[in-house]
């Protein structure tokens, strides 16, 4: 029943836009012009602007509404705009502008360049990332866009369109003055890791790999937190760093840090936008907006002005994570 209602108000909608353009009404027996017109764009000044700080301002401000794309958005969607959340506090995917409270960062971005390309405007709300589904599902937002990885258990409770392949990177001293390139360039040197979670697992995998080769092994240092473990690099007493690639990548884009990322092959899995199975308009419309973005290019500058070139997907897939 909701799905009639929805796919009638957005027929009514384009309808409505095919008049104002100048197309001729029903009841004038134009019904063949009126039906094939083409609809109108929504008024790009009426839009959402991107915060100044945002490194991607310039890219989100010059995308304007696919016509096609806006006439099939979910009417309430059209009349609301897109509600979404994320949470804030992971750079460079997400985090707080200078004021405290504007959210900037890939995932904001993005949320941004879609709702441009839908054509309505945006709010962006700041949430723990245990609620984020829970409130896609009661249907206080309308999707989540939180680093969150596509896997099969959550895909047992919402729809993803798959947008970045994420996976661990590892940070070394700009110039990569030991000359590693990849797992097996680790054997024999002293790595500092977050002592905790998947890169601490990931590197004790690639210290068994170099025993079992008859190698050097690897000397671990375990640290509370990034920042700790970064300091390791910069100061000499690690050749290396493991953490998650995006983590890296914003490190290396600070060139006081001095260090450089290099992404670790074979750990990437997809992240998702996290919408309710069954709003399929809104799917529909979210996975349309991100393929728009992808062939116009204006994807491409949206990660290559936060430094993550490396994430690019080259399509917008549904339920792509295992």
């Amino acid at each position: 029943m909701k799905t009639r209602i929805l796919t009638t108000l957005a027929a009514g909608a384009l309808l409505a836009a095919a008049t104002a353009c100048g197309a001729q009404s029903l009841d004038s027996g134009s019904s063949q012009a009126a039906a094939t017109a083409p609809a109108a764009a929504p008024d790009t000044a009426a839009l959402d602007q991107a915060p100044t700080e945002e490194k991607a301002a310039d890219v989100i401000n010059a995308i304007t509404p696919d016509a096609a794309l806006a006439a099939k958005v979910p009417a309430k969607v059209k009349t609301e705009g897109l509600k979404v959340v994320s949470s804030i506090g992971y750079p460079p995917m997400e985090l707080y502008a200078s004021d405290g409270k504007t959210a900037i960062g890939l995932d904001p971005a993005l949320a941004r360049a879609i709702a441009r390309k839908l054509g309505v405007k945006v709010t962006i709300t700041d949430e723990e990332f245990n609620s984020q589904i829970p409130g896609v599902l009661t249907g206080r937002y309308d999707f989540v866009i939180s680093s969150m990885t596509d896997n099969k258990e959550r895909q047992g409770q919402v729809t993803f369109v798959d947008y970045v392949r994420a996976g661990a990177g590892i940070l070394v001293k700009s110039g990569n003055p030991a000359g590693i390139a990849g797992p097996a360039d680790l054997c024999g040197k002293t790595v500092s890791v977050v002592d905790n979670g998947s890169s601490l697992a990931a590197l004790e995998g690639y210290a068994a790999d170099c025993t079992k080769a008859g190698k050097k092994g690897v000397d671990i240092l375990k640290f509370p937190g990034d920042q700790e473990a970064l300091l390791q690099v910069s100061n000499g007493r690690a050749q290396a760093s493991i953490t998650d690639y995006v983590v890296a990548a914003y490190k290396a884009a600070d060139p006081k840090l001095a260090v450089e990322a290099i992404a670790l092959e074979g750990t990437e899995s997809p992240w998702g936008i996290g919408m309710k199975p069954d709003n399929k308009e809104l799917i529909d419309s979210v996975k349309g907006a991100l393929d728009a973005l992808i062939q116009s290019g204006e994807y491409g500058k949206l990660l290559k002005a936060w430094n993550l070139d490396k994430l690019a997907v080259q399509s917008a897939v549904v339920n792509g994570g295992q």
